[in-house]
Formats: C-alpha cells, sequence, structure tokens
C-alpha cells in the first residue's frame, strides 16, 4: 500500500502526533493510509503522545453565537474566501442568522425558513450571495437551554460582537445570582475554547472513545511484556489521565492551572451562593472536520488563555 501514501497525509500525520516522517510513513503504510487508525498504530509504538485527533481548521467564513437569559445558539456558516468573512454584508447575514436560530432551534431547515423582516433566512443568504459574488452556506447549529440558571458564551478572535473563529456556550444551572453565573460562565467558556474537552465528565465520552482508548493502552503494555494483572492497573491509570486530559470537570482550569475545573466551580458557588452545575457545552471551531490542504489556526487554541 505504501504506493497510495501521498506527502500530504504524511503531513497531516505529522501534524498530529509530532511523529517522525519516516515513522507515519510507515504507520500508513501499515493500516492503507487511514489516518485514525495510523495514529493509534503510532501509539501502540510508543512513537507518539498524540490522546485525541485534533480537527483540522480548513474553511473560511465566521462561527455566530447568541444567546438569552437561559438559551444559547452557536451556528456556523461558511464563505469561500477569509475576504468575505471580514466583509460587512456577510457579518450581518451571520448575525442574522445566529439571532433568527435563537428563536427557531438548531434544525437548519427551521432556520432557513425563519423570517428575518419580510425575507425567509434562506433568502438572505440567497441575496448576499448575488451582492457579494461568492458562494456562502449554513453549516450547522447547536443548541443549549437550561430550566434555572445561565448560557454563557464566548467567542475567540472576534471580528464583531458575537462573531468569530471559535464559539462556546456553557449552560450553568444554579438558584444563585446571575450576574455572579454569568461572569463566571464566560470565564468557563474560555477555558472550554481553549481546552477543547470532549465531553463534562466521563459518563459523558463515546463509549467507543472510551473502549479505543483502553485498546490502544492494554496494547502498548502487552508490548513490553507486562503481565496481564499489570496491564490492567497500567490501563487504569492510563484512563484516568486521558479523563483529566478530554473531561471539563477534571482538566486543569487555563485560568489557574494548580485547581481542576471541578475545583474552580466549588469556589465559583461561594460568589454565586449556590451550587453550581454544568448542564453542557457547545463548541465550534470554524471549518473543523473540512479536509483543506491549508488554513489552520490550531497554534491560536493553544495560546488563548493568554491572549483573551
Amino acid at each position: 500500500m505504501a504506493e497510495t501514501i501521498s506527502a500530504s497525509m504524511v503531513k497531516e500525520l505529522r501534524e498530529q502526533t509530532g511523529a517522525g516522517m519516516m515513522d507515519c510513513k510507515a504507520a500508513l503504510s501499515e493500516t492503507g493510509g487511514n489516518i485514525e487508525a495510523a495514529v493509534d498504530w503510532l501509539r501502540k509504538k510508543g512513537l507518539s503522545k498524540a490522546a485525541k485527533k485534533a480537527g483540522r481548521v480548513a474553511a473560511e467564513g465566521l462561527i455566530g453565537v447568541a444567546v438569552a437569559a437561559n438559551k444559547g445558539i452557536v451556528v456556523e456558516v461558511n464563505s469561500e474566501t477569509d475576504f468575505v468573512a471580514r466583509n460587512d454584508l456577510f457579518q450581518g447575514l451571520v448575525k442574522m442568522i445566529a439571532d433568527a436560530a435563537l428563536t427557531a432551534g438548531a434544525d437548519l431547515s427551521k432556520i432557513l425558513t425563519a423570517k428575518a423582516g419580510n425575507i425567509t433566512i434562506a433568502d438572505a443568504i440567497a441575496d448576499t450571495v448575488a451582492k457579494v459574488g461568492e458562494n456562502m452556506t449554513l453549516r450547522r447549529a447547536a443548541e443549549l437551554s437550561v430550566g434555572n440558571g445561565v448560557v454563557a458564551s464566548y467567542v475567540h478572535s472576534s471580528v464583531t460582537d458575537g462573531l468569530g473563529r471559535i464559539g462556546v456556550i456553557v449552560g450553568l444551572e444554579s438558584s444563585g445570582k446571575a450576574d455572579e453565573l454569568k461572569a463566571f460562565g464566560r470565564l468557563l467558556a474560555m477555558h472550554v475554547a481553549a481546552a477543547n474537552p470532549q465531553a463534562v465528565d466521563p459518563f459523558g465520552l463515546d463509549a467507543a472513545v472510551v473502549e479505543r482508548e483502553r485498546n490502544v493502552l492494554a496494547d502498548k503494555a502487552k508490548a513490553q511484556g507486562k503481565p496481564a494483572n499489570v496491564v490492567e492497573k497500567i490501563v487504569e491509570s492510563g484512563l484516568k489521565t486521558f479523563y483529566k486530559e478530554v473531561c471539563l470537570l477534571e482538566q486543569a482550569f487555563v485560568h489557574d492551572d494548580k485547581k481542576s475545573v471541578a475545583q474552580a466551580i466549588k469556589e465559583a458557588e461561594a460568589r454565586v451562593g449556590g451550587p453550581v452545575k454544568v448542564v453542557g457545552f457547545k463548541r465550534f471551531a470554524l471549518g473543523e472536520g473540512i479536509d483543506r490542504p491549508t488554513g489552520d489556526f490550531g497554534g491560536e487554541v493553544a495560546a488563548l488563555a493568554g491572549t483573551h
């Protein structure tokens, strides 16, 4: 299969794992060019420390966020070039879409048929395409709501209020002071933007993701000749480390890495004046999952804590 492995595939795997070029090529050859399987292959050989796949950001456009007191929405609207994303007409369109979605919900068909003044969102998109001369697409939307509490938000690389390259909404349930809750919620949303957790806690993780991690840890320990009882201990210890990397409550708080997010929440409860529960979060990074050879701002995510 070696002849089917392209230089761009090797480059992508190197960016994800930090492994050497020849190791990446070998991993891809062994796995038939499957990037995800190649990541696991490298990890089992001890050649990569990658814990999770990093989404490649490869589309232009904007993430839009809109929130009410106890409800929030995040949308992604794509354009062909970054130049259009800086256009006032396009920015107005994304803001219009986010505001409409706050009422219509996250179903794309309902958003497109929602009214903005006298026209539907679908017509507004078509009109903007005609004026700007570039294709535009409402790609996705996600919503959160809480019964008693707030939905807080944060937008990174903001071009104007509620529009940027990463958008996060976080739902917090509490009967405490709404203003203190919202202020802490914004800090938590910044954390989610920077740390990119996969779930609130281990129970929220996809079972397949946990099983994949378990298998990688077990195969690596077995390859080192460890006995079965030791392998199990290594796997359980490794999973605890994995949870600290990908579960929100167990991650080190980006605003003070000497404490976990769960500990930061406990401290915030004193200011809020009551228990605080994270009911969920939604995080959109522009273009994640859309493959294109260039256009990656992953370095910004790593630097988020120091740039807000």
